[in-house]
């Protein structure tokens, strides 16, 4: 069992950067892969970033390359996300969640474990 708390979000004004946390229970942590979503108001939830379990490896939607950074910290049980040059169009609830699993994977019905989510809000 996992449980994952996220922080960070927040008021940002386009242009604006955040750091979002995910805090994870559990020894157990190292062994999953981890991935941030996002779900805007009326919208589905959409795959945002992955990282596999030793931090090796990243995978990013098109829409955040170049601009997010995912990135983990085994010792911490933490896992985030560097959000730069923020975009109106970021505006969503992000969640962060794992995977049992080697691969990085983008689906939602892939991933385990959730947390409670975080709002960001860009303002233009």
């Amino acid at each position: 069992q996992v449980q994952l708390v996220e922080s960070g979000g927040g008021l940002v004004q386009a242009g604006g950067s955040l750091r979002l946390s995910c805090a994870a229970s559990g020894r157990t942590f190292s062994s999953y892969a981890m991935g941030w979503f996002r779900q805007a108001p009326g919208k589905e939830r959409e795959f945002v970033a992955a990282i596999s379990w030793s931090g090796g490896s990243t995978y990013y939607a098109d829409s955040v390359k170049g601009r997010f950074t995912i990135s983990r910290d085994n010792a911490k049980n933490t896992v985030y996300l560097q959000m730069n040059s923020l975009k109106p169009e970021d505006t969503a609830v992000y969640y962060c969640a794992a995977h049992r699993g080697l691969l990085l994977v983008a689906g939602t019905n892939e991933y385990d474990y959730w947390g409670q989510g975080t709002q960001v809000t860009v303002s233009s």
